[in-house]
């Protein structure tokens, strides 16, 4: 089990001990890594106090998200990985549900859990591939909300990714694709890294059967950095995986975006917001 953290202190006590109370009277071994990305809110001190027992791997800068996920899957001495995020609370045995169902695929499959709000209302987790429509349709149009680019079923559905608060996947298979690419710093590393396995024939899957209570946007403390770094994921995405043309349509859609929304926050005196979103045309435009 695999958890990187920054600024989590509080969320990540709650994370390891409800992990703790899932992992009571089930069969399957674990370990639990935890990657400290230089915290600065006593989180090295709680985790050597109170969870001794958890492997932590202490850094001295905050490398980012994808680069951190892959020091703990290096050090990690089993043959499979769940990666987690340090807002997630386990709720009953949903560890060892996700396991089993994971044993039960063939090799090359990824699975995430069914991940709910602290309401208790489901929380959109899995999707489409990011085209080009479905990004305008998210961006535009409340596509998330709308539980058209973003849904969270209740059957056991194959779907294009998962989100990567929670994802299981055999350790060699990981390294099969290649791990998450270190270049993205946060946000969208997970859609890259199950687009590149979906292209080596990998297959990924939603599990409503084992669920999960996460809270969101832990370590990123407000609106700004997930929008601004939504926004870069995007970009690097594209220029990645895709021809120059779709990259140059991308932009179109992210500038309309920020323009859109600057006007509109104009209009409304949301100074916060207007500033926000001329950072994100920054982004789209550079």
């Amino acid at each position: 089990i695999i958890i990187v953290s920054f600024n989590t202190r509080d969320l990540l006590d709650r994370c390891l001990t409800s992990i703790q109370t899932s992992l009571k009277n089930v069969q399957v071994t674990t370990e639990i890594i935890v990657i400290d990305n230089h915290s600065t809110d006593g989180s090295q001190n709680l985790l050597k106090k109170s969870f001794s027992q958890i492997k932590l791997i202490q850094n001295q800068n905050n490398v980012g998200f994808g680069k951190a996920n892959n020091q703990g899957a290096k050090a990690a001495e089993g043959k499979v990985l769940l990666f987690l995020n340090s807002d997630i609370e386990v709720k009953d045995q949903a560890i060892d549900k996700l396991y089993n169902y994971f044993e039960s695929l063939p090799k090359k499959s990824i699975v995430g859990g069914k991940l709910f709000n602290r309401d208790g209302s489901p929380q959109p987790s899995c999707g489409p591939e990011y085209s080009l429509f479905n990004i305008f349709i998210s961006l535009f149009l409340k596509g998330d909300y709308l539980h058209i680019t973003r849904y969270s079923p209740n059957q056991t559905k194959e779907v294009d990714w998962v989100m990567g608060a929670c994802m299981m996947v055999g350790k060699s298979e990981f390294w099969e694709t290649g791990g998450f690419d270190e270049g993205i710093f946060m946000y969208m590393e997970e859609i890259d890294w199950q687009f590149r396995a979906k292209n080596m024939g990998f297959r990924v899957y939603f599990y409503p059967e084992a669920t999960f209570t996460h809270v969101g946007a832990g370590s990123s403390h407000g609106r700004v950095t997930p929008i601004l770094n939504v926004f870069r994921g995007f970009k690097f995405y594209y220029a990645k995986h895709f021809p120059g043309w779709k990259s140059s349509m991308l932009r179109v859609i992210l500038v309309s975006k920020s323009v859109s929304a600057i006007f509109l926050f104009t209009i409304l005196g949301r100074k916060s917001d207007q500033k926000l979103y001329k950072q994100a045309l920054n982004i789209a435009l550079t």
